[in-house]
């Protein structure tokens, strides 16, 4: 088990649920005279190698609902293992395009994560309605890094959390994300793209680096993660509620 971050000294081990990947609770965060609670927000790669046991650790998340980020073509070829998980599955695929597209047109991260804060913010807003709608709420995508990544982040500024704090939970995704996964997807994306230069930092890599210039840009044209939230429909009172659900006092 990897303990998680937190900056209030309450190191609580990661779930583990067997065939998830990047499987975390988003608890213990600091959020200024605050901390992101634990069991209400967590966030992973896909579910769709969950064996027998996995499934029943997930069960025991007693999960009310599953956000999965993933687009159509995805959730076709790697649909998730659900079985005994009593939970609303809500989906809200969030690129514009493919998957594979970013990597044949050899995007860097920064470009693609400002994509997907340009035109895919009412999708991170329902994901954030989404999660104020039911908690314990898991937020995925295939791999648990940048669309999931991202919506994470925004949503845990927005609520107050530390920057430095949300920039190092992103960052956790490079540590989880298994060697010998890393070695056969890169393999597999090289010999398609043998050119790209952007290649191992889409598949594999969080650097903190990215996320810190990505709040930087949000908070820049925006004011605040919060006023992101605010200037594509979230209201006032939904900002105010996922505080309270997200945090509680020190």
């Amino acid at each position: 088990m990897t303990p998680s971050p937190s900056d209030a000294g309450e190191a609580v081990p990661d779930p583990v649920v067997a065939g998830a990947v990047n499987l975390r609770d988003i608890g213990g965060l600091r959020a200024g005279a605050a901390v992101t609670r634990h069991g209400v927000l967590f966030r992973s790669g896909n579910l769709s190698r969950l064996d027998p046991s996995g499934m029943r650790a997930l069960a025991d998340l007693h999960l009310r609902r599953i956000i999965d980020l993933r687009a159509d073509d995805e959730v076709v070829r790697e649909p998730s293992r659900l079985d005994g998980v009593d939970a609303v599955t809500q989906r809200v695929p969030l690129f514009l395009g493919s998957v594979e597209s970013f990597f044949r047109d050899d995007l860097s991260l920064d470009d693609m994560y400002r994509g997907l804060v340009d035109d895919s913010s009412g999708g991170v807003v329902d994901v954030v309605r989404g999660i104020l709608a039911d908690q314990p709420v898991l937020v995925h995508c295939t791999v648990g890094k940048d669309r999931t990544g991202v919506t994470v982040a925004l949503t845990l500024a927005a609520a107050g959390v530390d920057a430095e704090a949300v920039v190092a939970d992103y960052a956790r995704t490079e540590g989880l994300l298994p060697e010998y996964r890393n070695r056969r997807v890169v393999e597999m994306l090289r010999a398609l793209h043998p050119e790209a230069v952007h290649l191992e930092d889409l598949a594999t890599r969080s650097p903190a680096p990215v996320m810190r210039a990505l709040l930087d840009d949000v908070t820049g044209r925006y004011g605040s993660a919060a006023d992101y939230l605010r200037a594509h429909g979230l209201a006032d009172d939904e900002v105010a509620e996922l505080r309270r659900v997200l945090l509680r006092e020190l």
